[in-house]
């Protein structure tokens, strides 16, 4: 589904990603871990387009996607939920969902409203007034409403209560039951290691480590040394 090949990229000066590669399967979920400022964020604006990759592929089914306008990755079926979540605050919910909704997409509207309940009580509510949680919510059925084959999740559990990351947890369970390829950013280990096929570990624009979550969960050393997890 996804490739990336010796991808370095960065902003002006700055060179954050310095030859990181990586692979996710068709329908599998990928987690990328790591401190802040490490280069997970820049990785997935990369994928996207937001950031140019100055050296390397990234290829999206075996097609290179890198050089293209995000608007056009976005086409080819890659949808970004970003860590700022970037709703239309002044929209009402059913608004923000209208706008992204296409007609080719799996994901209708009431199939949304089912994975999110609380979603489909607050359809005439501007989303500037929704909880952080609920705000979440509806960055990923937004996203999910354009009908992607592959979701790019920035720290998708930052923030939140713990019931609510539970319900976020359950749709990202059921997106991947769903036949959707996943690339998450995260920070909370137990998420990451709960959801993910495989696990990649960034540090300072490198992968230290790539394998399963299960080897991961035994590797005490790599979890302190890269996540700061006391052992």
């Amino acid at each position: 589904m996804l490739r990336l090949d010796d991808v370095h990229s960065g902003y002006g000066q700055s060179q954050v990603l310095k030859g990181i590669s990586l692979e996710l399967a068709d329908g599998q979920v990928a987690a990328l871990l790591g401190r802040n400022g490490a280069g997970k964020s820049t990785t997935v604006k990369t994928i996207m387009g937001l950031v140019p990759p100055r050296r390397g592929a990234v290829l999206l089914e075996g097609r290179r996607i890198d050089g293209l306008p995000p608007s056009r990755i976005s086409r080819l079926g890659v949808a970004y939920v970003p860590e700022q979540r970037r709703i239309f605050s002044y929209l009402t919910v059913r608004e923000n969902l209208s706008i992204a909704e296409r007609p080719q997409s799996a994901w209708s509207v009431a199939r949304l409203c089912e994975m999110f309940p609380r979603l489909a009580a607050l359809m005439r509510q501007r989303a500037g007034t929704l909880s952080g949680g609920e705000q979440q919510m509806l960055a990923i059925a937004r996203a999910l409403a354009t009908g992607p084959r592959l979701l790019l999740l920035d720290e998708p559990s930052q923030g939140l209560a713990p019931s609510i990351v539970d319900a976020v947890v359950d749709s990202i369970a059921e997106m991947r039951s769903g036949g959707l390829s996943i690339l998450l950013v995260e920070q909370n280990l137990e998420v990451a290691l709960d959801l993910a096929d495989s696990v990649y570990l960034i540090d300072q624009g490198n992968i230290v480590f790539s394998g399963s979550g299960r080897e991961l969960r035994m590797r005490a050393d790599l979890q302190a040394r890269y996540l700061g997890v006391e052992t």
